[in-house]
């Protein structure tokens, strides 16, 4: 039994969601394949090979792949489906924009977002915004999975020694094209692998004060700022902020909420963290009833008092 895993990179290094992507494929059991695709993406291979516990390293570097659309990496990943018993890709923007592709040209059910595995054929994974955990089991000949990252433990990314093979490109499907993109440049860890995440609401009141009273905190703490939805779609941050069902699943070692409700779309993109702070004067607000630590307090006053205390 052979496991496909489809990497996520920029051509130069491989994204850390691969890593816990990789830990999945490990459960299931097999030998575990990594497919890079991309141009000028040498780099990135030669990264995933050095991935622990990957025996082989495909490759297709090719000008189709500059921007690796997801109809174009999905012809890919069908192309070289044959011998594969699991397919599996982070269920990240990207994972989610590719992978339904492969399972609807392979004509079999996709598994979106598991956390667990119990064996080669059944998983877990999460319902209803995360309340209830279903167990999935697949009798399709390939199952085509996507997995939530914070489910699993990443997998040293130095230590391997896979070989690399070099794959023929599919045809340019001609679909879609990126025509640019604006990303945000931040000397912050980023928000999907950071360890400290500080996240605000609709509580901040504006953006300016977002600025003025969370990034002090975040810069002592080396975190990454995150916020609601709420938070999002009153301007104060750009979406890639945003933490929830949908937005970005976060799992770091300290999550502090400040101003945040606790809407059940927020607590299912960050309920599984280690420890969770909140700051909020609502006391019967429901971001409390899944915070380690609470504080009763007004924000603007509070995060100042912690800001001081920490020096």
């Amino acid at each position: 039994m052979a496991i496909l895993v489809i990497a996520e990179h920029n051509n130069a290094a491989i994204n850390g969601a691969t890593l816990n992507t990789v830990a999945a494929a490990q459960k299931i059991g097999g030998e575990v394949h990594v497919l890079v695709a991309g141009a000028g993406c040498g780099d990135a291979a030669a990264a995933a090979a050095r991935i622990a516990g990957v025996a082989k390293v495909k490759v297709a570097d090719n000008a189709i792949y500059a921007e690796q659309t997801a109809e174009n990496v999905a012809a890919l990943v069908v192309a070289n489906a044959a011998g594969y018993s699991h397919i599996l890709a982070p269920a990240t923007v990207t994972g989610k924009n590719m992978l339904p592709r492969v399972a609807a040209l392979l004509d079999v059910a996709q598994i979106s977002e598991i956390t667990a595995v119990e064996s080669a054929d059944t998983f877990v994974r999460p319902t209803y915004a995360g309340n209830a955990m279903a167990t999935v089991k697949s009798a399709d000949a390939v199952k085509v999975i996507t997995v939530r990252t914070t489910g699993f433990d990443a997998v040293a990314a130095e230590g391997g020694s896979a070989a690399v093979e070099a794959i023929a490109a599919a045809a340019d499907s001609g679909l879609s094209k990126v025509v640019g993109r604006e990303i945000v440049k931040s000397a912050r860890p980023e928000l999907g692998a950071a360890k400290i995440v500080v996240s605000g609401g609709r509580g901040m009141g504006s953006a300016e004060n977002y600025k003025s009273v969370l990034e002090p905190l975040a810069d002592k703490l080396n975190a990454a700022l995150g916020a609601s939805r709420a938070a999002v779609d009153a301007g104060y941050v750009p979406n890639d902020y945003q933490v929830g069902q949908t937005g970005k699943i976060v799992a770091p070692q300290l999550y502090i909420a400040v101003g945040i409700s606790g809407a059940i779309q927020h607590l299912a993109g960050m309920k599984d963290s280690k420890v969770i702070v909140a700051i909020n004067k609502d006391p019967d607000a429901p971001i409390f009833q899944v915070a380690d630590y609470g504080l009763v307090a007004d924000l603007f006053t509070a995060v100042p008092e912690l800001l001081a205390e920490i020096g």
